[in-house]
């Protein structure tokens, strides 16, 4: 209930308890431009049989007949950096005196990134 606090009001992580299932969400880490190869996992082309260039190219975009490329074609461009929610964290540890909350599994973003922590306990 976020009528129980104030703006600027210190919150602990006492508020959680081990067992606890939690939601958090955060940013990504940002790749910056990635080609098809590394953001949508394309094999690429083959090493030898007469390719040159060619080793980590998107290949055909589409087909001849509707001479266009059509929408959410998957290509190169900007990857990561994006809000994502982990759902069904368990919490693992609650430490109040240095306001650490340990959880199994992975969160999203670098080291000392910024999350936001949902009870879904409810």
């Amino acid at each position: 209930d976020m009528n129980a606090y104030t703006r600027g009001a210190k919150i602990c992580v006492d508020i959680f308890k081990p067992g606890d299932r939690v939601a958090i969400s955060g940013f990504t880490k940002g790749r910056g431009f990635a080609g098809a190869v590394k953001r949508h996992g394309f094999h690429g082309g083959p090493k030898t049989h007469g390719q040159k260039h060619s080793l980590r190219r998107v290949g055909s975009i589409g087909a001849s007949y509707p001479q266009r490329v059509l929408k959410n074609t998957r290509m190169a461009g900007h990857m990561g950096n994006e809000r994502v929610t982990i759902r069904n964290l368990i919490v693992a540890q609650v430490n109040p005196e240095t306001n650490i909350l340990a959880v199994y599994g992975a969160t999203p973003g670098y080291n000392g990134a910024w999350l936001e922590i949902k009870n879904t306990n409810v």
